[in-house]
């Protein structure tokens, strides 16, 4: 009996940690409790290519510094927008980043847009659970190789180096290599702050292997 009621009071224990753990650590603030600066990065995020959408994911935790949200958007409206590599490849990174670091978030808001910009399905599937895809695009293998290098090792070896240059050239790589930074920023946040799905969505990833 008091192994059964010590098994349950363990369950119940977990429970309780892992609603914990889901519980989202900065909720949005809203706009009339908002700072002067909060409410002028607010709408210099929702003026721009983003539109509302903005106001979502990783702009809710960031708006507590509203001077390095300003700045850190900018960045990104150049490195998802208006990079060299294309939306294609763009969406591409952006999975790949999403699924090292299990942002949630990320890879739900980023897996239709990947979809629709021309990553196949069957690639999108494979990136989900963690493998390699096959039957990559060219530039998809590049991409591919040049980013798990960049995160497994820290670097790129010279022939991965090559064949992107090659591919995409210097601004390409430099691009390319921003735009991992970026959105493992964005991930390392949404991560801290716990930011949640949209209310009915399903967690798509499962725990990355480590």
């Amino acid at each position: 009996m008091r192994l059964v009621t010590f098994a349950l009071e363990a369950c119940i224990l977990l429970l309780v940690i892992g609603a914990a753990a889901a519980q989202d650590r900065m909720p949005p603030i809203p706009k009339e409790k908002m700072t002067e600066a909060q409410k002028k990065a607010f709408d210099e995020v929702t003026s721009g290519p983003r539109g509302a959408g903005g106001a979502e994911g990783p702009f809710v935790p960031l708006l507590r510094s509203p001077e390095f949200m300003s700045v850190l958007q900018k960045t990104g409206e150049y490195v998802r927008f208006h990079n060299s590599i294309g939306p294609k490849l763009t969406e591409f990174v952006i999975l790949l980043t999403a699924r090292q670091w299990t942002q949630q978030y990320e890879y739900n808001a980023h897996q239709p847009l990947a979809l629709k910009a021309g990553v196949k399905q069957e690639t999108i599937s494979a990136i989900t659970e963690g493998r390699r895809p096959t039957g990559m695009a060219a530039d998809e293998e590049i991409v591919y190789d040049f980013c798990t290098e960049l995160r497994q090792n820290q670097s790129v070896s010279d022939a991965t180096y090559a064949r992107a240059v090659s591919k995409f050239g210097e601004q390409g790589v430099i691009d390319m290599t921003g735009l991992v930074g970026y959105y493992t920023t964005l991930a390392m946040i949404m991560n801290v702050a716990r930011s949640p799905l949209a209310d009915g969505k399903k967690a798509p990833l499962a725990p990355f292997p480590h």
